[in-house]
């Protein structure tokens, strides 16, 4: 079992390229044992954004914090805290922060031994 505040889970600039002001915890992933997902936390400074992507799994988001804009395509969905958000495999997207203060929101992703190919590192940033 891992018990731990998040805030002690140490964060990482996403590298990916096309991101900006964009942070990320894993707060639960493949070192921890867990053997189907990844719980990933975001935090995007104000006026920073995810890059936009598709990949071959889906994203299950829920937001705990400020407010921004899921693009899904060019089609813009508003956030807030409260906000779920389902992005299905190959669907492009991006996470925008549009408001003032951090946006922070919780992303959950299927591992590998779900047939997804790449490590946690190669779908979201972390290591």
């Amino acid at each position: 079992m891992k018990v731990v505040c998040c805030e002690h889970v140490q964060s990482a600039p996403v590298e990916m390229e096309g991101a900006e002001g964009c942070r990320i915890r894993c707060l639960i992933g493949e070192a921890d044992g867990a053997p189907s997902f990844t719980m990933r936390q975001f935090e995007i400074a104000e006026g920073g954004y995810t890059p936009r992507h598709s990949h071959g799994h889906e994203h299950e988001v829920f937001v705990l914090e400020g407010t921004g804009v899921v693009l899904e395509g060019n089609v813009e969905h508003p956030l807030a805290p409260g906000t779920v958000v389902f992005v299905p495999p190959n669907q492009e997207h991006q996470f925008r922060n549009t408001g003032t203060g951090p946006l922070k929101f919780l992303c959950l992703i299927p591992h590998p031994l779900r047939g997804m190919n790449g490590s946690c590192a190669a779908a979201c940033g972390c290591e």
